[in-house]
């Protein structure tokens, strides 16, 4: 330890770690985000690649994406906020039952969470000890943390998660749309193709980033998904294209 730091310093949290308040809520809706982000680029790519396979008409193709991002906005954000409520709602189920329980029987309930930490390793006195004072300090935010894994102060918010999902859908379905209707007709394919694979590879090794995971599987498994919708809906959409 470096004497000039001191001991509090020492053993603070580092920048680097993620231990700030409201960790949780950053992080759910930065996860929408950038998952909203990836699904604009894929299901939008994949409509105009579609209907580029069965037409060259520039209007059909931006009408079918227009649509296509306006109803991928809505869905993703509804859905979103579906899920993210639903969680929360389990939260704070969980929550009034602890709520409940310490006013009940706080004696039980002492020695249940002195036991949690004698489960994590402390001996029995030690547990009691660091119960009693958790106790004291914010009872249900000792018991939620250790018991249920939930943050009283950092539950998940549904509607920062739904307008990060919506917004970043559509930017995301912005840029193969634009694209596919500013390229000239011959070009449209490839160079569509190549952006929505450099745009995956962002939104990939973003959402690694978020997850603390291994970039390179994340941005693999991202292009090969987006190269797989794109291929299907191209095919699906020259083989139509050919019998009307």
């Amino acid at each position: 330890m470096d004497i000039a730091t001191g001991p509090e310093e020492a053993i603070g949290p580092h920048e680097d770690e993620p231990h700030e308040q409201g960790l949780n809520d950053r992080l759910n809706w930065l996860r929408a985000g950038v998952l909203g982000a990836n699904d604009g680029i894929v299901s939008t790519a994949g409509i105009v690649l579609g209907v580029a396979g069965a037409t060259s008409e520039r209007t059909a193709i931006l009408v079918a994406g227009i649509a296509g991002l306006a109803a991928g906005a809505m869905s993703m954000a509804a859905g979103e906020y579906v899920s993210v409520s639903t969680q929360r709602d389990s939260e704070e189920a969980l929550l009034a039952e602890e709520r409940r329980e310490l006013r009940e029987d706080p004696d039980d309930e002492l020695a249940e969470l002195a036991g949690l930490y004698v489960d994590k390793g402390l001996d029995p006195d030690l547990a009691l000890q660091v119960a009693r004072q958790l106790t004291a300090n914010d009872a249900l935010a000792a018991h939620a943390e250790v018991e249920l894994g939930i943050d009283p102060e950092d539950l998940t918010s549904p509607w920062n998660a739904a307008f990060a999902s919506m917004l970043s859908f559509v930017l995301g379905a912005l840029l193969p749309l634009l694209i596919i209707v500013l390229v000239t007709a011959d070009l449209r394919v490839p160079v569509t193709v190549v952006a929505v694979v450099a745009a995956l590879v962002l939104t990939g090794w973003l959402s690694a980033r978020f997850g603390y995971g291994a970039p390179g599987r994340a941005v693999l498994r991202n292009v090969l998904g987006g190269l797989l919708a794109m291929a299907v809906t191209h095919g699906i959409g020259q083989l139509v294209g050919t019998q009307l």
